[in-house]
């Protein structure tokens, strides 16, 4: 019975949250006047809530814009954090200790302190202006959590597995290409979806270097959104905005949660 009353918040937190995504979801098909006046389909289910965004909010180019950034930037954090984590969980060096602190320490720095530096880099590299600017922001930030908890998943790998490709004449590229990402994949695929719910709901640095409106993000063009229907009062056009906006991740978490929790568990051995 106890055990039983401990889990009482967290159903009540899971009620509450199902009643608030679910009313997020109606209202998006309804009408502002039906949101007000307590009756969401007095009127008829309004599909063109979201057809309107895909049409006079250019909704389909900022989508096309996140998935752009977010899958490029998964792909090339993967490529710079997966080798650096490798060595950090598996070599032994002088000052590994302290290569693991200054990654640690990175993941501690807020991005606002960051951004200026960068812009100003980004001006003097004349990669401005573009969607490479944003790709590599998102590659570089993500980069220092990355290898923090890619390092517990490397560390957990029994070191027979090299010894017996080395015995077989793979040298230690091959090694970490044919043996070890693949047993590391559950790593791999729990770093990919933080990093992939990270990038997709950023804000900051969509705003400080997108520049040109046809290189903005959901998330930007959300508070456009959110401003302008507010001035209208179209309410039910800000909740689909919010759902088009949330539902990838939600979808991608809902199918592969599974994986995260395995994930997390391996990489919790040693890490």
């Amino acid at each position: 019975m106890v055990n039983k009353i401990r889990y009482v918040p967290l159903y009540l937190w899971l009620l509450f949250t199902i009643v608030l995504f679910g009313f997020a979801i109606l209202a998006s098909l309804s009408t502002t006047r039906g949101i007000f006046t307590n009756s969401l389909f007095e009127s008829g289910i309004h599909f063109s809530n979201y057809i309107d965004l895909f049409k006079t909010q250019k909704m389909g180019r900022y989508f096309l814009n996140s998935v752009i950034y977010t899958v490029s930037a998964c792909v090339g954090v993967l490529v710079f954090a997966a080798p650096a984590a490798y060595v950090l969980g598996r070599v032994k060096f002088r000052g590994k200790k302290i290569v693991n602190l200054m990654f640690l320490s990175a993941i501690s720095i807020p991005g606002l302190l960051i951004s200026i530096p960068l812009f100003s880099l980004f001006v003097e590299l004349k990669l401005t202006g573009s969607i490479i600017t944003l790709v590599l922001i998102y590659i570089f930030t993500n980069i220092p959590f990355s290898v923090f908890l890619l390092t517990g998943f490397f560390a957990s790998i029994p070191k027979e597995l090299e010894e017996s490709a080395a015995v077989d004449g793979c040298g230690p590229i091959q090694t970490f290409i044919k043996i070890i990402l693949p047993v590391a994949q559950p790593g791999l695929i729990t770093v990919s979806i933080f990093n992939f719910m990270s990038i997709w709901n950023e804000y900051l640095y969509a705003l400080i270097f997108a520049g040109d409106p046809k290189y903005h993000t959901l998330a930007l063009a959300l508070q456009s959104i959110v401003l302008g229907f507010t001035n209208t009062g179209n309410y039910s056009g800000i909740f689909a905005a919010s759902i088009i906006v949330f539902l990838p991740t939600f979808i991608l978490y809902l199918f592969i949660s599974k994986r995260i929790v395995a994930g997390i568990t391996v990489g919790s051995v040693k890490g």
